[in-house]
Order: structure tokens, then sequence, then C-alpha cells
């Protein structure tokens, strides 16, 4: 039996599973980038951007380029947490016997 108490709670949601999936797949995104890929609202995302921020799994840079930017990107704890996650993930469907 599996023990589900190894899924991240924090990142086993499923907007911000999908957050840590589209950081995971290249170094940086900004803020607009990801609004547009995952189609959320702005006080939506930038909800789930605190929360992962909040437990240290992503990082965020301000700057100015013309205009303000915002921009994310996995820590290396956020990394290892989100490898973690889908090895548990993993484990559970090899488990599944139907």
């Amino acid at each position: 039996m599996f023990d589900f108490q190894k899924l991240d709670k924090i990142i086993h949601e499923k907007w911000r599973l999908a957050i840590m999936a589209l950081l995971a797949s290249r170094r940086i995104w900004s803020f607009q980038e990801l609004k547009a890929e995952l189609k959320m609202s702005d006080g939506n995302l930038i909800t789930h951007m605190r929360t992962l921020h909040k437990q240290g799994l992503v990082s965020v840079t301000k700057e100015f380029r013309g205009r303000p930017q915002t921009t994310y990107a996995l820590t290396a704890k956020g990394r290892s947490a989100f490898r973690e996650h889908i090895n548990a993930l993993e484990e559970i469907v090899k488990q599944w016997k139907p």
C-alpha cells in the first residue's frame, strides 16, 4: 500500500502542480507568460505564486524593463520538492492494477 503522506500538499493542488511543471520545463517564466499558458486570472496566479514563494519553492525577480516585469523560477528546494512529488505520483501509478 502506498503512503499518501509522501505527496506534497502544497504542490499537489492542481494549479500549483501546473505552475511547478511549467517552471520545471524551462529556467525562467514571466508572470504574463505563466498567466497566458495557464489561462488564469491575475489574482489567482498571484495567490498561488505567493504560496509557492512563501514555501521557498519559487524565486521572484522584479525588474524594470521599460515597464515593471516579474519573473519566476524554481529554487533548488523547489526543483527537489517537485522531483520528489513526481516520484511519489509515479509510485502510485506503478502500484495501480486494473
